[in-house]
């Protein structure tokens, strides 16, 4: 047996493998599309057999869960230490949301086909297991601690209310119906204007995507 946190040469052989082919998956994915992943053509293009490949993923699916885990896991890890760095910072209300979202677009700038491959259009015959959702989950409840903090002097929406007995996606937050709101809020419009912006829709147009985001999220912040 190998010591805790030691890998023996095969272990560690597998693991190099196991890396190679999702660099190749994330280059198929980037020229075509995750819906036209191919272990066999990763398999050609690594010089094995199919067969070969399938020794370390056992299809299609299981290679774009871990691609999936990998991308959420990514967020979610630079998402914490954004709002750990605002809470130990003296910036006033609004400043740890405000940090959040740039972060978010950020992480989505720097690597567009990872942000697709969780935020895009859902890959034809895919449904993503439990554990994969739990990490999404995590990165929702940051945003929540974040519109949990905030000040909510205003009367209820119906849109509050209607969260009152509609918050099952916010699973045991204790965040308040306007909270739940602000975040909902937050994560439509920010995903909005990435979703638009990393497509390419306001090439031509004529204006800057980083200002309509701040100018967006000022808006969020003021209401």
């Amino acid at each position: 047996m190998t010591s805790t946190g030691t890998k023996n040469p095969r272990e560690r052989y597998r693991a190099q493998v196991r890396t190679e082919i999702k660099e190749r998956a994330w280059e198929q994915i980037a020229t075509a599309g995750a819906s036209a992943l191919s272990l066999n053509a990763i398999a050609k293009q690594m010089g094995m057999s199919g067969p070969a490949l399938y020794r370390y993923y056992a299809g299609r699916d299981e290679l774009i869960t871990e691609l999936i885990t990998d991308a959420y896991r990514s967020l979610a890890d630079t998402l914490h230490s954004t709002a750990t760095a605002t809470a130990t910072s003296d910036a006033g209300a609004g400043a740890g949301l405000a940090a959040l979202a740039h972060a978010i677009r950020a992480w989505a700038l720097a690597d567009p086909q990872r942000y697709f491959l969780i935020y895009g259009t859902p890959v034809p015959g895919y449904h993503a297991p439990d554990d994969t959702t739990a990490i999404s989950s995590e990165i929702m409840a940051i945003l929540l601690d974040a519109c949990a903090a905030l000040p909510s002097d205003g009367p209820a929406t119906p849109f509050d209310r209607h969260l009152e007995e509609h918050r099952e996606w916010a699973g045991d937050h204790p965040a308040s119906p306007a909270a739940l709101h602000r975040a909902l809020s937050f994560w439509t419009r920010v995903h909005g204007v990435l979703s638009l912006e990393l497509a390419g829709h306001f090439t031509g147009m004529g204006i800057d995507p980083a200002q309509l985001f701040a100018a967006e999220l000022d808006d969020l912040l003021a209401r």
